[in-house]
């Protein structure tokens, strides 16, 4: 066993909280946070939206999907910190005046959504075709998706909502 005079002293990793600011849902919001803190946490648990859901942590299920300057990202990966000075648009800033968005409207009649776990993640992947313009067929509409997991199978509900919302945008 080496001896304490022999021993080499490793460098402290520091944490020090920092501040952030950014546009989240059209509101300025400023937080103090840990630089290793997620998006998702930190809307989640220090913004309280939680519409947002936090699935795999890991990427792989899209449940925490949101709009990052118009950028469709998954928060459990970013950091909260590049989003500072950024726009983020989450689930529950998407209705306006009380009104639901189209997508969400399209959800609802087409029953795309069962437990509706996975559903915030799925419309805010949908809100990045939102803007394509032309026609989108319905194996494009599949192939944006293809990244949000619905557990329950709704698949094709889901595609036909989207469907419907992107017809409806004119």
């Amino acid at each position: 066993m080496p001896s304490a005079s022999t021993t080499r002293s490793l460098p402290r990793a520091t944490h020090e909280a920092i501040e952030i600011a950014l546009i989240v849902n059209g509101n300025r919001r400023v937080a103090t946070i840990d630089p290793r803190t997620t998006l998702l946490d930190l809307l989640r648990n220090r913004l309280h939206l939680t519409g947002t859901k936090k699935g795999c942590a890991m990427g792989h299920c899209g449940a925490c999907t949101v709009l990052l300057n118009g950028r469709v990202v998954n928060a459990c990966l970013v950091f909260a910190a590049a989003a500072h000075d950024a726009k983020v648009t989450t689930i529950d800033g998407i209705a306006t005046n009380g009104d639901l968005h189209p997508l969400q409207r399209a959800f609802i009649e087409h029953d795309a959504l069962q437990c509706g776990y996975c559903t915030p993640g799925q419309i805010m992947v949908a809100m990045g075709l939102m803007s394509r313009r032309g026609s989108v067929t319905d194996d494009e509409i599949r192939e944006h998706m293809s990244g949000n997991i619905c557990r329950c199978g709704a698949y094709t509900n889901i595609v036909a909502a989207v469907r419907q919302a992107l017809l409806e945008r004119g």
